[in-house]
């Protein structure tokens, strides 16, 4: 009796279910417990919550429970159906676990503990289950936190693209930029890639949206203005990105120079690509001399790394008149400088110039969508590689979702 008393407290098992009897394998190192209901008890309907008579049961079933003193555990019943006027027959829900689970809810919650921490290989490891069960609880927890999250506004989103594999295969990642959670994951980069995540949207919730940040992509472009009012006013083109292209005509300068000195048997700009790449404070400590040296001389990939850093200033002012100002002065600058990858990329960012100053009125950037695209990166080292494209997404919401992930 006491046995039985112990197993309901471990198992969380209430009324009107009983403990019937325990078996111990110590071989196996495993513990059956065995548990039934109570007789004359009415049972709600799990569509309607009528109650109803049993109209009978259904095959005995087991649920793998947290392990008792490294005992593995299994909790064994048979569940009653109810025969419902409106609904048909259906199986009642049980207090220890959800619907179709072959866990308890309280190992399930320590499983998906688990698997944030690791791999799914490893958490098959720690909690001794095979590779298909820790990955069908992880994919439940997804599907139940995304059905809670229906309902969220969001106010501020990031729009960004993620390799996934060789071959220009990407996804797109929308992401909560205050909240630092992924939204939504779809397939490619095209306009449908996002007017998918609009769409799954109520009205209430694209109202909500205030500004979103992105990189200069038109298809993500076009499908914000297909289906958010005021669109051209929330567009906020990215000040990484921005700066990226500018980093990337510096880099075609110093190219099209280095070819130039070194057919001259000049080697001044050998091992220097990444110097001209880096951000004033960010050059490490142990070239800073080099670089100053390199700075000093005539080079036109000095002036085109000087134009570059000048447009970070840009991102400092607080009005908007004053940074278009600015932007105008540094216009002038770039396209009359002589380098040709500065030019191209100076009449690039005039061309979008009108949403890239929508950053005064919003202040938001893309940071939060780069730091998950980190984050995504070093799960899919940890599990080496995705070939299954859904298994990836799963993987993404799980780490990076935000989602309440566990059963009630």
């Amino acid at each position: 009796m006491q046995d039985k008393k112990l197993y309901e407290y471990i198992l969380g098992i209430i009324k009107p279910w009983d403990v019937d009897r325990i078996e111990l394998n110590v071989e196996e190192k495993r513990v059956s417990v065995w548990i039934k209901h109570q007789e004359g008890i009415r049972w709600a309907c799990p569509e309607c919550g009528v109650e109803l008579a049993i109209y009978d049961h259904a095959e005995e079933r087991q649920w793998r429970h947290l392990d008792s003193c490294a005992f593995q555990t299994y909790l064994h019943a048979r569940i009653p159906r109810v025969h419902c006027p409106k609904d048909g027959v259906r199986q009642v829900e049980v207090s220890w676990a959800e619907t179709k689970s072959r866990f308890t809810m309280l190992f399930e919650r320590l499983a998906i503990d688990v698997l944030k921490q690791c791999d799914v290989s490893g958490a098959t490891r720690i909690l001794n289950i095979s590779w298909d069960e820790a990955w069908h609880i992880k994919e439940r927890a997804v599907v139940r936190g995304l059905s809670r999250k229906n309902q969220n506004t969001v106010q501020h989103i990031g729009v960004d693209e993620k390799a996934i594999a060789k071959g220009h295969r990407y996804m797109t990642l929308v992401c909560d930029i205050n909240r630092g959670t992924v939204e939504h994951v779809s397939d490619d980069r095209k306009q449908e890639s996002l007017d998918e995540y609009y769409q799954s949207l109520n009205a209430k919730q694209k109202d909500a949206i205030e500004a979103v940040a992105m990189d200069m992509w038109d298809p993500y472009v076009a499908a914000t203005r297909g289906h958010i009012s005021d669109a051209d006013q929330k567009i906020v083109y990215d000040r990484f990105h921005i700066m990226k292209h500018l980093n990337e005509a510096v880099d075609r300068v110093r190219k099209q120079e280095h070819r130039q000195l070194m057919a001259d048997d000049d080697d001044a700009l050998t091992g220097s690509k990444y110097l001209w790449l880096y951000s004033k404070e960010n050059i490490p400590k142990h070239r800073r001399h080099e670089f100053n040296v390199l700075k000093n001389e005539v080079l036109k990939v000095g002036r085109a790394w000087a134009i570059k850093e000048s447009l970070r200033e840009l991102w400092s002012y607080i009005y908007p008149e004053a940074a278009h100002k600015f932007w105008k002065r540094w216009h002038f600058w770039a396209t009359h400088s002589r380098l040709e990858p500065i030019r191209k990329a100076a009449a690039l960012i005039k061309r979008h110039i009108t949403n890239i100053l929508t950053y005064f009125h919003h202040r938001i950037t893309n940071a939060v969508s780069e730091g998950l695209n980190s984050k995504i990166q070093t799960i899919k080292k940890m599990a080496y590689g995705f070939r299954n494209k859904d298994h990836f997404k799963i993987a993404i919401y799980f780490h990076c979702g935000g989602l309440d992930l566990y059963p009630c």
